[in-house]
């Protein structure tokens, strides 16, 4: 056993290393604080190595496809010459398993990008199975269980373990025909009919992917629309590009156990149906990897689901631990993880800390046309929960999404009656993540919509879309 002593300065030691875990130990050795990273996977955790990294570049491979496949409604047309010299039109074909090759070595670059600027930034890196020793010190083994480790001390602790899959009883994966999203990328050959449980956030991105990668694909939903919880308007929209796409939307549906087949897979509904595929995805929601790390033993308070309770700098029930991240009660978004781990050390550290508000994060959902949303919903204004004003702008009548054949999506912008201040919207477009930027930054600085109107936007683009909106609105707010 090997010991880390505390040294003069501040010291620092971070369990976990995806995105909250990186940049919480990026920002503390930046302050000056000696540094320990300790991570089991490698530097960037399962949100690069087998989550965000790889589906987001499956989904860009998707929407490379789908570019190509309707390229011919903007007049371009791909044809090859037959023999006979008469010109053939060729189909588009996916190879699997070059695409999944290159998720995953983007994957493992990016992983080596950040472990390189932890080291450039004198961040010390143990490589193994952390778990708390009090509220001061983790112990790093090779292994769970193993007799050999290392104990660091540190005057704050991070915690960072972010979350796994979860599986059910009935439908365990065997990472050959039923998966969880971190095997898919095993897979050599596109699945011919690929059966989605679950329409959250993961199983409509993949549902969406899949599709437009050109599998057969079953999405199976146990609420009334895709997306629950998410705006109606956008499920709307995207149910409906799933169904003209082919894809078979299976609405307060129970998925109640699924089985490996001599073709492939059967799952069975709790209505007695069943559904035959060559594959399934489970996408039923994640839990967190909290279990046997010592947290409890350490003071620190969990909710019911085993996630640890944070407030919003971070901390938690022992003044010194913080934790980040999917593992937290907060809210489970990778930009977030990174912002907490940030605020965290700025708080620990004595640096400045602005509170995070859950109000003012930005979030998107992947899926083509993808989701982003930011701010307070019209389900909180139809409930009361904000005094607010709707205006919803389809996109097809945006010059620009008429040249470039975007035919589904809208702005929504959602502000406050009376002032006018911009407190929530909705964007459903190609590439919303980028177009959700502004309205991000009106809500964050209590910008009005005449305020937001008056900026100049690029035309033709998108982006109009935003002050077309906006500028709209500026008498409904104050009827």
């Amino acid at each position: 056993m090997s010991q880390t002593p505390f040294a003069n300065r501040q010291s620092v030691a971070v369990l976990g290393g995806g995105p909250g875990g990186y940049e919480a130990a990026l920002a503390a050795a930046q302050l000056g604080a000696e540094v320990t990273l300790v991570e089991r996977v490698g530097v960037g955790g399962s949100a690069v190595l087998t989550d965000v990294v790889p589906s987001k570049s499956l989904i860009a491979t998707a929407d490379a496809a789908v570019a190509i496949s309707e390229a011919s409604d903007l007049g371009v047309q791909f044809y090859a010459k037959g023999g006979d010299g008469k010109p053939l039109k060729p189909e588009i074909a996916i190879n699997l398993a070059a695409v999944n090759k290159r998720l995953v070595a983007l994957a493992g670059q990016q992983s080596e990008d950040m472990r390189t600027a932890l080291l450039d930034a004198g961040v010390r890196i143990l490589s193994g199975h952390g778990r708390l020793e009090g509220a001061n010190a983790i112990i790093v083994s090779t292994a769970p269980g193993g007799t050999d480790f290392d104990r660091v001390e540190a005057d704050t602790l991070v915690v960072a373990v972010g979350t796994s899959p979860r599986e059910l009883p009935s439908a365990q994966p065997d990472g050959e025909r039923i998966l969880t999203w971190t095997q898919l990328y095993d897979m050599k050959a596109l699945p011919e009919h690929l059966i989605v449980v679950g329409s959250g956030v993961t199983g409509a991105e993949f549902a969406s992917a899949y599709m437009n990668l050109g599998a057969n694909v079953t999405l199976v939903s146990s609420r009334d629309q895709v997306l629950p919880g998410e705006d109606k308007d956008a499920a709307k929209v995207l149910e409906s590009v799933f169904t003209r796409g082919g894809m078979q939307v299976l609405s307060k549906a129970r998925a109640e156990k699924v089985e490996r087949t001599d073709a492939g897979v059967q799952v069975t509904l709790a209505d007695g149906r069943t559904i035959e595929g060559s594959h399934c995805l489970m996408a039923v929601g994640s839990i967190p990897n909290t279990a046997g790390i010592g947290l409890e033993e350490a003071g620190i308070e969990l909710t019911e689901s085993g996630h640890v309770r944070v407030n919003r700098v971070a901390r938690t029930s022992v003044p010194n631990v913080y934790a980040v991240g999917d593992c937290t009660n907060f809210f489970p978004l990778a930009s977030v993880a990174a912002m907490q781990g940030r605020t965290a050390v700025f708080h620990a550290l004595g640096d400045i800390v602005i509170p995070l508000e859950q109000r003012k994060i930005a979030a998107n959902i992947f899926t083509a046309p993808e989701i982003a949303t930011v701010g307070y919903s019209e389900h909180d204004v139809e409930n009361g929960i904000a005094d607010g004003v709707v205006y919803k702008l389809p996109l097809a009548a945006n010059p620009r999404a008429k040249m470039m054949g975007i035919k589904d999506g809208f702005v929504k912008i959602i502000a406050r009656k009376g002032s006018g201040t911009v407190i929530g919207g909705v964007i459903v477009a190609p590439k919303a993540s980028e177009l959700i930027y502004p309205i991000a930054v009106a809500v964050e600085r209590r910008l009005t919509v005449d305020q937001v109107s008056r900026v100049f936007a690029a035309y033709p683009s998108l982006s109009t879309s935003i002050t077309d909106a906006t500028r709209a609105m500026h008498q409904v707010v104050t009827s």
